[in-house]
């Protein structure tokens, strides 16, 4: 073995098991719930972000912390009516607490980046089921809000879909859960807070199946032994 990778080898085993998992990424779970389908012009209504805590002695990753936001409406914003009708959400309603995106996004990448910091991690990567919709999104509020550092890498994400879809055989969230025997209540389903928790109890499973199936830590065969990685 080179110098060079007994350097890389000592680098990568002194990082914390939360940063190996990933390679350095913190996984963070998302949903937000919207006035339409267009990241550019259609209302961003509510957001929420679940963190996520590594248990060293079993392994296993669970739900650490969650933030929501109610979201005001940006300046010019598009609400479709038939949107706002599936969710239920009544934007005009005071009685909402909504905030402005900016602070909503401020609160959540300030918390992202203080629990990323705390697993030894370097970016932050978005969780979501079917999650170029929840990261188109993300992204564009933060352009709107001229945020210029975001804690997320802007194009990379985990989905949740295509991971069930893998795992379980489903891609409906209801579905996925139902197999990963979580508790789902559809009455509950499409606001933010309970989307997120059962996308972010979805993952653990997953991940956490993974490891019990002996799927991680990866065995890396090599011309003399097989290593652990």
């Amino acid at each position: 073995m080179s110098e060079t990778q007994e350097k890389k080898d000592k680098k990568d085993k002194d990082k914390s098991l939360f940063a190996q998992r990933f390679r350095g990424y913190f996984p963070v779970v998302i949903d937000v719930e919207t006035a339409g389908f267009n990241a550019q012009t259609d209302a961003l209504l509510e957001i929420a972000a679940s963190m996520l805590t590594l248990d060293e002695e079993s392994g296993n990753f669970a739900i650490d912390e969650t933030i929501q936001f109610n979201v005001n409406p940006f300046e010019g914003a598009n609400l479709e009516p038939k949107a706002l009708e599936f969710t239920g959400i009544d934007p005009t309603n005071p009685l909402r607490g909504a905030v402005d995106e900016e602070e909503a996004l401020k609160a959540i990448f300030k918390l992202v980046r203080n629990k990323m910091k705390m697993a030894g991690c370097q970016r932050a990567i978005i969780v979501a089921h079917n999650a170029s919709f929840d990261l188109g999104f993300l992204n564009a509020a933060t352009t709107r809000c001229n945020i210029k550092r975001s804690p997320f890498h802007a194009f990379v994400s985990f989905d949740t879909t295509t991971l069930a879809g893998l795992a379980l055989g489903q891609t409906v969230l209801a579905k996925a859960c139902e197999a990963a025997n979580i508790d789902f209540n559809n009455s509950e389903a499409h606001s933010a807070l309970y989307d997120t928790e059962k996308t972010a109890e979805l993952f653990c499973h997953i991940v956490n199946k993974w490891r019990e199936l002996g799927g991680w830590p990866l065995v890396i065969a090599t011309e003399n032994k097989t290593e652990l990685s």
